[in-house]
């Protein structure tokens, strides 16, 4: 019998059969001898076979071929990854400016980690009734930067609702991963996209400003106006897997689209002389903050690590 992961609970999985029965499923035992380097060997979004048994449960015992995931360095475990969904149209990264403070290093780790598997992202602003006017000044400055590399941006309100009408049309009929810092707001983005749904939100902590998990799993979640949003827990640090350091600059559009011209063809932009890319960065052409995501990540791999972003 074939069906989708809905959602994941750590040792269950409920799946989605083709004619609209969801069943509590394990996976068989020798999923974890296949070499799979991953904590979560079966992903939400996964298409599999279960074969059920007496107990009205089921047995996952294959796995489809996944079109793309999003996958992130497991971060008690750094010889290991976590997916954290699959098969997915596109991802929303829920972002604040404050209350609390998304860094870039966070933003521009997970759209790397995103162009890695060729997942599009867009950015959500959330909290905009909450900024002062220095504070929106900011968030423009950002969604120009963002959207002049080619990403999508949407500044809204999940509290009062300003702004989500246009989130929903880019959401319709989409199977879209929404992510982000815990604290951020997501869980009330959701229950005001799926009335009805009534994640549990908490509040910042006042102490430090950042945010509490809420989320303790992901789900897939129907949206009413069509498709699915995959609710997952709020991420921390967000460390890099599975990238050789000659790649990484692949994953920053403007970087590679500057690296063309650098006077060496395996040039690191770091320190060699006739760098394109150190010259734009002068200029101006690329941000700061995108360079030093990328020093930043080109460091992980030196020290062989798993690092969050702050």
């Amino acid at each position: 019998m074939k069906g989708l992961v809905i959602k994941n609970t750590g040792s269950w999985y409920t799946v989605l059969t083709e004619d609209g029965l969801t069943v509590d499923s394990k996976i068989k035992g020798n999923f974890r001898l296949k070499g799979i380097r991953s904590t979560n060997p079966v992903a939400v979004g996964d298409h599999v076979e279960i074969v059920r048994n007496q107990e009205g449960t089921a047995f996952i015992t294959q796995i489809d071929d996944r079109r793309n995931y999003i996958i992130r360095k497991s971060s008690n475990l750094s010889k290991q990854s976590h997916i954290i969904a699959a098969n997915v149209d596109q991802a929303c990264l829920v972002v604040t400016i404050n209350y609390p403070e998304t860094s870039t290093t966070f933003i521009d780790r997970f759209l790397a980690s995103a162009e890695a598997y060729s997942v599009p992202v867009i950015l959500v602003f959330n909290k905009t009734d909450r900024l002062d006017a220095d504070e929106l000044h900011l968030q423009e400055m950002m969604i120009t930067l963002y959207e002049t590399i080619g990403y999508t941006c949407v500044a809204l309100s999940a509290v009062t609702g300003e702004g989500v009408d246009r989130l929903e049309e880019l959401l319709k009929d989409k199977i879209t991963l929404f992510s982000g810092n815990s604290g951020v707001g997501k869980s009330t983005l959701l229950n005001r996209l799926i009335p009805g749904v009534q994640l549990r939100t908490a509040e910042i902590s006042d102490a430090h400003n950042t945010g509490m998990h809420t989320t303790t799993f992901s789900e897939m979640l129907r949206l009413p106006f069509g498709g699915w949003a995959i609710d997952t827990p709020g991420i921390k640090g967000f460390g890099t897997f599975d990238m050789e350091p000659e790649e990484i600059c692949h994953y920053f559009r403007e970087i590679f689209k500057t690296s063309a011209k650098c006077r060496f063809g395996n040039c690191t932009h770091t320190h060699e002389p006739g760098c394109a890319v150190i010259q734009a960065v002068e200029d101006h052409y690329i941000a700061q903050s995108r360079y030093n995501s990328y020093l930043n990540m080109l460091d992980d791999k030196e020290e062989g690590k798993y690092r969050a972003a702050y």
